[in-house]
């Protein structure tokens, strides 16, 4: 999906907040004729109104899964070990949050949301999908987010979610929710990835994200990066400003909500394909999830955001339930993110009436 088609020419104003509704072509254009003179053009369009050259994201009906007996498992020792350490240490920090200080507690809260927008509108929405633009300050504030979250840099972390969506609940999807909860949840992080999401990751045009400076960057210095931004600054800052209790810090400021924010995420490949409606497409897994978008600032809307990947607000609903529309919103209102892209009601409710279950509230 290279970024240069998408790109329009930026003015220099920082008052630009416009967004591009994404509407059906019409019927004359969808002939045959008219298709096949589309085909030879460099902008081609299918029945949402999507450009093909901007679809890595979406799903690959032809993808066929190989035969024969599936790889074994080869487990990540490394990942074990740190995962479970880290577990351990978030439930003790259960047992440290009443006793915790107040300012703890809303220091924890801001850098959980922080972290969380660092993945939602950062590494999901503006990276890996491209549903919006952003300038220069608000993507230097969402890589720092994103390393304060820690889910592998941005680079792999949209690398591995465009596989998602080409090949999802395929061998070629790092997370198959086919192979279970507990794989699509956090078993996939400890495990070798299956040879086909190699495999389909190396042929996935990421020329935008190579050519995205701060992007870069962030991958070369992730480590020291993540050790500073997810670990000591979030010990340290409780520590020294109002005298928090050094556990505290460490395990109710740090590892606990580090632990959230990772399950938060989490949640979104596994319970959000598993459990809930469908109303816009009920031939795929992925599901409508109020708690999983609670917890996820908006990530739970996944039937929708599946059918229409290339939505800013991953959700028909913008701001319901849904925290990161609310901030890529504002961000416009400043200027600092502009060419938001929304699916016309007409195109949903098309779309909900040929592959819905019935359960749409959509018009």
């Amino acid at each position: 999906m290279p970024a240069h088609l998408l790109q329009e020419e930026i003015s220099p104003s920082y008052t630009m907040t416009t967004t591009t509704t994404i509407t059906a072509p019409s019927s004359r254009a969808l002939q045959n004729g008219a298709a096949k003179a589309a085909s030879k053009a460099s902008i081609k369009e299918d029945e949402e109104g999507i450009n093909h050259e901007v679809r890595d994201d979406m799903f690959d009906p032809t993808y066929r899964e190989k035969e024969g007996p599936k790889p074994k498992f080869i487990y990540v020792w490394r990942n074990i070990i740190l995962m479970s350490m880290l577990h351990l240490g978030a439930l003790y920090g259960i047992f440290l949050v009443p006793s915790s200080h107040i300012y703890t507690l809303m220091f924890t809260f801001g850098y959980y949301l922080i972290s969380a927008l660092g993945i939602t509108a950062g590494a999901h929405r503006l990276w890996s999908h491209r549903t919006y633009k952003a300038r220069l300050p608000l993507r230097v504030f969402l890589t720092i987010a994103n390393t304060m979250a820690f889910q592998n840099d941005i680079f792999e972390w949209a690398r591995d979610h465009r596989v998602h969506h080409k090949f999802s609940e395929t061998d070629a999807d790092p997370h198959n929710a086919q192979r279970g909860f507990f794989f699509s949840h956090v078993g996939w992080l400890l495990v070798r990835k299956h040879p086909d999401v190699i495999e389909k990751g190396r042929l996935l045009d990421l020329s935008d994200l190579k050519a995205e400076k701060l992007v870069m960057f962030q991958r070369r210095y992730y480590k020291p990066g993540i050790l500073l931004m997810c670990f000591v600054l979030p010990t340290f800052v409780p520590w020294y400003f109002w005298g928090e209790n050094f556990a505290h810090s460490l395990y109710v400021a740090t590892l606990l909500r580090y632990a959230v924010v990772l399950n938060a995420t989490w949640l979104v490949n596994s319970a959000a394909h598993m459990y809930g409606s469908r109303p816009y497409d009920k031939n795929i897994n992925p599901r409508e999830n109020m708690l999983v978008a609670l917890g996820a600032v908006g990530e739970g809307f996944h039937n929708y955001h599946h059918t229409f990947p290339y939505d800013y607000s991953a959700s028909e609903y913008r701001w319901h339930i849904n925290f990161t529309t609310f901030f890529i919103d504002c961000m416009c209102l400043l200027g600092l993110a502009y060419d938001r892209k929304k699916v016309s009601k007409a195109t949903i409710l098309a779309r909900c009436s040929r592959t819905g279950e019935g359960s749409s509230k959509s018009g």
